[in-house]
């Protein structure tokens, strides 16, 4: 079997347990859940069909059929359950869900029970230094929590808002639209009547919230937004950078918000790709681009400020003091 890209790897992996236990499924159907297209999908069952046991004669590979449009297992050469997570997966997991606890745009106790799942599907506490289920609780402050509920509930929110660029405290009504985490902290997008505008309001800065007993209702000319009031976005509305990855890197695929500009299925091993990542700020993808010593560029200039040119200072600095 030729090599499959770290992202490819992980789907052919879990994809025999996924059929099996969705016997008959309709292809275009799986695509879906899977989040592939229906060439992407095919292509992968057509390598799994070369795939099995030692000796790989036709009795040992696994036979999944397809051609008529549904999926069935045959034979699974062993591979009937999912995969478990290993300690350093499940660290992960936890680590970003302590951090996503940490912003307060989620439902704190949702979070909590999903981290405990995830040490109990491992065994226990997969590390005692990032473990935090049987520490001492974040509290889930009453002030989040009123401002979830207003935007779950589509309704108005008074406010006492902290402004630090002129030190002062205000009061304002404004008209949740969605709740965003950028750069580890949460904010709330609404539309302030005040300020006759949308404004984002940082969470840590709201003092008080109170709903009101009136709907939420932004103007027609506000921006228009894809998600609906409720939706939390952690990727959504950012500034974008296409940019070349080499074939050491790709494995940055699986872990930060990059789309490539190729079906992955059709990629070559040894060859470069480019793709679509977003980014928060231009001072977070300059030192993305440097934590990779130049496996991955950018491959067209950004909109914010020359980020190519800071990259190649500073690396010309560093190399500079040795």
């Amino acid at each position: 079997m030729n090599a499959a890209s770290p992202a490819r790897l992980s789907r052919l992996l879990a994809m025999v347990p996924y059929f099996l236990a969705r016997p008959g499924i309709k292809l275009s159907t799986a695509a879906a859940d899977l989040g592939l297209t229906q060439k992407q999908l095919t292509k992968d069952l057509e390598q799994l069909f070369l795939c099995g046991l030692p000796g790989y004669m036709p009795d040992d590979l696994i036979d999944i059929e397809f051609s008529s449009g549904y999926v069935h297992v045959g034979f699974t050469a062993g591979m009937d359950r999912p995969l478990k997570l290993t300690g350093t997966e499940a660290n992960a997991l936890i680590i970003a869900l302590r951090t996503l606890l940490d912003t307060g745009a989620v439902d704190a106790d949702a979070v909590r029970r999903a981290m405990a799942k995830i040490e109990a599907a491992v065994g226990g506490t997969p590390s005692s230094a990032v473990s935090t289920v049987d520490a001492a609780p974040t509290a889930d402050e009453p002030v989040r929590q009123r401002i979830r509920s207003a935007v779950t509930d589509g309704v108005a929110l008074e406010i006492r808002y902290y402004t630090p660029s002129r030190d002062e405290v205000t009061e304002r009504i404004v008209d949740p639209i969605m709740i965003k985490a950028v750069d580890g902290h949460s904010y709330l997008e609404a539309w302030c009547r005040s300020s006759d505008a949308v404004r984002l309001f940082r969470f840590d800065r709201v003092l008080d919230a109170e709903p009101l007993d009136e709907p939420s209702a932004p103007p027609e000319r506000a921006p228009a937004h894809t998600q609906p009031a409720g939706a939390s976005t952690l990727t959504d509305d950012l500034p974008t950078a296409r940019i070349e990855i080499d074939p050491d890197a790709r494995w940055l695929l699986e872990y930060y918000a990059v789309d490539l500009d190729t079906d992955d299925a059709d990629l070559a091993e040894d060859v470069a790709v480019t793709a679509t990542l977003r980014y928060g700020s231009p001072q977070w993808l300059e030192r993305f681009l440097l934590g990779f010593g130049g496996r991955v560029r950018l491959a067209e200039p950004t909109v914010d400020g020359d980020v190519a040119e800071a990259v190649k200072a500073t690396a010309a600095a560093a190399r500079a003091r040795y």
